[in-house]
């Protein structure tokens, strides 16, 4: 008992912990995980309490943001990653479309605004079912997001034996693993832009995911703006360069139905 005694009072002396590792590990965790939050750029920058553990900065993209936990679980995570990546890149082509259809409607030509498209088409192709295109966008989108949650079970198994290499995914969801949104190749990477550093593909990735928020935040304005005027994104930004005190957010009466100029 002496000794056992003299053998804990030597390691206090000594400054060594007498606790077990099993207690010490978490506490080393935690502060390597917040020693990272304060390395990188925070959506609420300085409170590092707002991080959650899953979100260490390994994701691009990743700012600490999930206040609803929507990504504590590993896969829930690896999913939300893909949806976000390609709704971005949805949104992207979509508010490219948009500023294009009404450029060219503004112009005069025979295009209808994005809000129209879809009536026109079906009104000068009557032999067309509304019902049909949309059975068919489910049955053949849903083929694609089970083949997509099959890759994230089981990383690269969904272009084995099935599709070229060329259609397998290089650097999986965000380089966690093999397969997911960044596929490349010749198919879908034509002009080599992942076949150079390491560096130079991250900061594309970045430049992707930041571009595919603003344009996703873009779109859902074109929606709000439509609502509230009745009109495309250049009819209105032509008439805010007209009258800008008249003709902005405040004055249309829905943006802020207290407020009517």
């Amino acid at each position: 008992m002496a000794s056992v005694l003299a053998c804990a009072s030597k390691a206090a002396f000594c400054g060594k912990a007498v606790s077990s590792r099993r207690t010490a590990r978490p506490q080393a965790a935690r502060r390597t995980i917040v020693a990272a939050a304060t390395d990188r750029e925070l959506w609420f920058p300085g409170n590092t309490e707002v991080v959650p553990d899953y979100l260490d900065g390994s994701l691009v993209g990743d700012f600490g943001f999930d206040p609803l936990g929507l990504g504590s679980s590993p896969e829930q995570l690896s999913w939300n990653v893909h949806a976000e990546i390609f709704h971005g890149r949805l949104a992207m082509t979509g508010c490219a479309g948009i500023l294009l259809t009404s450029l060219l409607h503004r112009g005069g030509a025979d295009v209808p605004e994005w809000y129209e498209a879809g009536k026109v088409y079906l009104d000068r192709n009557p032999n067309v079912s509304f019902g049909a295109l949309v059975f068919t966008t489910i049955v053949l989108s849903g083929f694609v997001e089970f083949k997509r949650l099959a890759d994230i079970r089981n990383p690269g198994s969904q272009g084995s034996g099935i599709l070229p290499e060329d259609f397998k995914g290089v650097g999986g969801p965000q380089g966690r693993t093999v397969g997911g949104p960044y596929v490349g190749g010749r198919y879908f990477d034509p002009m080599g832009l992942t076949r150079g550093s390491p560096e130079q593909t991250l900061k594309y990735k970045w430049n992707e995911i930041r571009n595919g928020r603003l344009a996703m935040m873009g779109f859902l304005g074109f929606a709000a703006q439509y609502a509230a005027t009745g009109k495309g994104p250049i009819d209105n930004l032509v008439d805010h360069v007209a009258d800008p005190f008249h003709n902005n957010f405040i004055s249309n009466g829905v943006s802020v139905p207290f407020i009517s100029l």
